[in-house]
């Protein structure tokens, strides 16, 4: 009888393990499964690669800054030739978008396509994922996922406006602006 008890009991935890591992696509799976694919361009971006030396930051910036550990950027490349391809990685990643550990912080469209920004985390305020995702079905898509520990949202829209002062190493960001022309 405690034999079977025993049994039954590894037989659950190994159940329950199974299953706990198994949720699903990740962004990160996605980006593992894609990043070598025909049409896709991916990289990996270390937060040092935007130069803040010489730039007055305030306190909210400089915590900002240093709570980005990399940025990890996957893209796309829509032409007429892979409509249908197009269509079916976009809807791929707007499926893992749709999970709700990914909480939305704000979406828009412009003139160029539609854009949202989510993120993985206990609250906007710690923050250990943020995702930047814009399509366009005449240019592509593109996902960002800013890694880091505790980053606060607030803290990291007020960054935006000093990284157009920063010098950023354009050798490295030409290759995904050459692959959207």
């Amino acid at each position: 009888m405690i034999q079977s008890i025993k049994k039954s009991m590894v037989m659950l935890l190994l159940v329950t393990v199974f299953l706990s591992c198994n949720q699903g696509p990740t962004l990160q799976t996605y980006y593992v499964d894609n990043e070598l694919k025909p049409g896709f361009i991916s990289g990996d971006v270390p937060a040092s690669f935007i130069n803040l030396e010489g730039v007055d930051l305030t306190e909210d910036q400089r915590e900002a800054y240093e709570s980005v550990d990399k940025l990890n950027i996957l893209a796309f490349k829509a032409d007429d030739k892979n409509t249908e391809e197009y269509k079916t990685e976009l809807g791929k990643v707007k499926t893992i978008l749709k999970d709700e550990k990914y909480e939305e912080l704000m979406r828009g469209s412009t003139s160029d396509g539609k854009f949202s920004i989510k993120f993985i985390g206990d609250s906007e305020a710690s923050i250990d994922e943020l995702i930047l995702f814009g399509s366009s079905s005449d240019q592509g898509f593109i996902v960002v996922r800013v890694l880091g520990d505790d980053m606060n949202a607030g803290k990291l829209m007020k960054l935006s406006d000093v990284l157009q002062k920063a010098d950023i190493d354009n050798e490295q960001l030409n290759s995904f602006k050459d692959f959207f022309k």
